[in-house]
Order: C-alpha cells, then sequence, then structure tokens
C-alpha cells in the first residue's frame, strides 16, 4: 500500500509531498511538532500533546492553523489512510513560506502543516525492554528553550549518531553543572539504592515536559513509590540501583549501561519493567475506550 502524508489541506502518495523552498520550518527550524503513539488504529494521550503543540506555537508567536477540531480530524485521517494498527504519528506546524528574512512575515502568512504515520509494532519494543539499551552521556549544547518542542534538532541529532557510533541506543546531555538534563528524544529517570525514583524537574533552560513523563509521574504516585523531581549527575545515575527513560515512542525503557559502566545488576530492572507494564496497560485501555 502507498504510504500517504498530509501536506497543506491535501492527502498525497509520499513521492508526490512537496514544501516550497523557502518555508520557514526549512530555512529556519521555525517550526514545532509533535510525535503520538498509536495502539490499536488509536492515537494516544492525543489531548496533551495538542496542548504541548498548542504551547510551543504560543511560545514563538507561530498562529494555530486550523482549529482544533479540524486538527484532530487530520491526525485521525492520517492514521486511517495509512491503515496503522500500532505505530506513531508525526504532526509539524511551521510558521509558512516567505521571502527569506530573518524578520518574521505577516501574522496572516498561511502557515504550513505536515502530518505522516508510520507502523512500529509493540512486539519490537518488548524485545528490546527485554534486554534493555545502553546509554551515553555528552555534553548538552542545544539552545536555551529546550522547553518548546520546535525543529532545531540538530544537537539531538549529533548527540544519536555519536551514541550509534559505540553501539548505544540514546545520549543522556549533561549541563555545566554535571547534571543529566534529559535524552536526546526522551526524558531521563533512575532509581537510587535508596528506592526514589528521580527525574529532572521541567524548566525552560532544562527538559520538555515529556506527555509520557507526565503519565509516569501520576501512575509513580499512585503506587505510592518515593519520588523526586530533582537535577541528578552522572555520578548519581551510574550508581543507581535501575536507570530508564520514557518517550512516545518507547513508553518506558530499561537502560542498562551508561558510558559502557553496569547500571544496578546490568539487566532491566523490576521497576523499569513493571512501570513499562502499567504505562502500555493504560495506552491500551485508551485506545479500546475510544469509539471504532
Amino acid at each position: 500500500m502507498a504510504r500517504i502524508i498530509y501536506v497543506n489541506g491535501t492527502y498525497r502518495r509520499y513521492s508526490d509531498a512537496t514544501i516550497h523552498a523557502e518555508d520557514r520550518g526549512f530555512l529556519f527550524g521555525d517550526a514545532v511538532y509533535e510525535v503520538c503513539p498509536v495502539i490499536g488504529g488509536r492515537i494516544i494521550d492525543e489531548v496533551p500533546h495538542l496542548d504541548r503543540l498548542e504551547r510551543s506555537m504560543g511560545e514563538l508567536a507561530i498562529l494555530a492553523p486550523m482549529p482544533r477540531s479540524s486538527l484532530s480530524h487530520v491526525l485521525r485521517e492520517t492514521v486511517r489512510r495509512n491503515r496503522i494498527v500500532e505505530g506513531w504519528l508525526y504532526l509539524q506546524v511551521s510558521r509558512g513560506v516567505a521571502p527569506r528574512d530573518f524578520l518574521f512575515p505577516a501574522a496572516r502568512t498561511d502557515r504550513t502543516v505536515v502530518c505522516f504515520a508510520r507502523n512500529q509494532p509493540l512486539a519490537k519494543g518488548d524485545a528490546q525492554a527485554a534486554k534493555g539499551i545502553a546509554v551515553i552521556t555528552t555534553p548538552d549544547i542545544r539552545w536555551d528553550r529546550v522547553d518548546i518542542k520546535s525543529v532545531q534538532l540538530l544537537a539531538p541529532a549529533m548527540a544519536k549518531e555519536k551514541a550509534r557510533a559505540v553501539g548505544a541506543k540514546e545520549a543522556w546531555m549533561v549541563d555545566r553543572d554535571g547534571h543529566i538534563t534529559e535524552g536526546a528524544s526522551s526524558n531521563a529517570w533512575i532509581l537510587t539504592k535508596a528506592g526514589e525514583v528521580i527525574t529532572r524537574p521541567i524548566d525552560p533552560g532544562g527538559i520538555l515536559r515529556g506527555v509520557t513523563r507526565t503519565v509516569l509521574l501520576d501512575f509513580i504516585a499512585r503506587e505510592g513509590l518515593k519520588s523526586s523531581e530533582r537535577a541528578f549527575t552522572v555520578a548519581e545515575a551510574l550508581d543507581a540501583r535501575e536507570a530508564f527513560l520514557t518517550s512516545a515512542t518507547t513508553f518506558v525503557m530499561p537502560v542498562v549501561t551508561i558510558d559502557g559502566n553496569a547500571i544496578g545488576s546490568g539487566s532491566p530492572g523490576s521497576l523499569s519493567m513493571q512501570l513499562r507494564g502499567l504505562v502500555l496497560a493504560a495506552a491500551r485501555a485508551q485506545a479500546h475506550s475510544q469509539p471504532g
């Protein structure tokens, strides 16, 4: 089946999809995006993802390209046309097309909207979680407004490539004070030997407000686990009982080595796997509750 992509009001084959050479997303990275998981052909956590998209657009003074109800229809139709059962959905909104100039174009400039989806079986993630993944640490060289989910992703891409070069799956970025901020495409977590779950707090210069992160914090509170939102160092991570990461496409993923050093027993931790199960079960329940 030919893959279908939505571009500015029309659904097209990938081979027919184009944007203008002077689109500001292409020239300046002047665009925002979201990635939503799809389970059972249903979009998971659509509302918080669209809430975050609106916040990102607001922080950059990008006007909404259409009412939320219309945008929601685009998301669902893209999933339907691509027959996605398990996978993910990508949505991007740029400030639009205008003659190349650092100054923003007129507010009435039409925004560029792109949406596509891909299959990604949950079984693949389950197999990876059963083994756990390796991460590396690398200096955080991103711009300060990492709380905005913009397409300015060169620094994370470089970090991912650095990780791949040594056989790792993710890079955890480290600030100038020696504290881990977050992963190139994930939020970072540790479980201390004292039994406390720790993740970095939300702040404009630190991390993105991950949707899966928020979901997991709710589960941790319900389970009565001891937790803290605070910065933690690389040394603390290396000394942790367990480590894991969260994102929309991996849900909860155990980390078994950091910079080649085994974390805990060097195998996926029991709490990491328990939390993964809770998040996945909730996502499946959400999918089943949506109308067909």
